[in-house]
Formats: C-alpha cells, sequence, structure tokens
C-alpha cells in the first residue's frame, strides 16, 4: 500500500499572509504548482490554492489583495504515514486537489491530485507492455 510519505513533495513552497496574491501567484508559476502553503512558525495556518486566486480575480480583486484576505484558515492536512488512498478520499469528499503533510504538529510537505493519480495510474497500468 502506497504511503504519503514516499509521494509527496518535500520541497514546499509558502508565503507569508502578508505577501500580496501577485507575489503568491508568481511564485505559483515559477515552481508550477497550485498551491502554496500559508506558515506560522514551521505550523500550517492557511493553504492559497488557485481556486483561491480565481475567487478574487472574479470579486475583481487584483494582484495587490493579500494572501490573509483570499487564503484558505485551517487545511484539512494529511499525515506521512497515512496511505494514498487516504489521501484520495480526503481530496474526493472535500474536493480538495492539495493537501499538506503534517507530522508531530510541523509541515514536512505537500501531496497533490497529480501524485494520487501517479500512484494509481501506475497501480492499474500493465508492466512490459
Amino acid at each position: 500500500m502506497a504511503l504519503v510519505a514516499e509521494h509527496m513533495t518535500r520541497t514546499l513552497l509558502s508565503v507569508s499572509e502578508e505577501a500580496t496574491l501577485a507575489e503568491a501567484a508568481a511564485r505559483m508559476m515559477e515552481r508550477g504548482v497550485g498551491a502554496v502553503v500559508v506558515l506560522d512558525g514551521e505550523r500550517v495556518s492557511a493553504i492559497l490554492t488557485e481556486r483561491d486566486v480565481m475567487s478574487a480575480v472574479a470579486a475583481g480583486k487584483d494582484g495587490s489583495a493579500l494572501v490573509s484576505e483570499w487564503m484558505t484558515r485551517h487545511p484539512e492536512t494529511i499525515e506521512p504515514g497515512d496511505t494514498m488512498d487516504h489521501a484520495a478520499s480526503l481530496m474526493v469528499h472535500g474536493g480538495y486537489r492539495h493537501l499538506p503533510v503534517v507530522e508531530e504538529g510541523r509541515v514536512v510537505g505537500i501531496v497533490s491530485i497529480r501524485d494520487v493519480m501517479r500512484v494509481a495510474l501506475a497501480d492499474r497500468t500493465p508492466r512490459g507492455v
């Protein structure tokens, strides 16, 4: 059974609450990711996703709006020892595409729907073809 620790991204992209949406979006584009974690020390306080940025744009905000105004506070998290099946279940039922990975209260990575799909496809792809 595939574990989150085996498939999560450990090089976490984070921003502060005081960052602007333009700064956060630019960093997300540079890294090719759809979410950044907002930290309070080493703890997750929020997540800012592509969906949050789209909500701000749809509300008429520009890039100078603050991350703190649009971030999703207290996001669902997962632990490294949890299974990828559990991650998939949380994502499907919660409508998420990213889950911060937390160990002993400290963020250690992030797992995305892409990670889940890679595992699912590897499990179903015929070997040696």
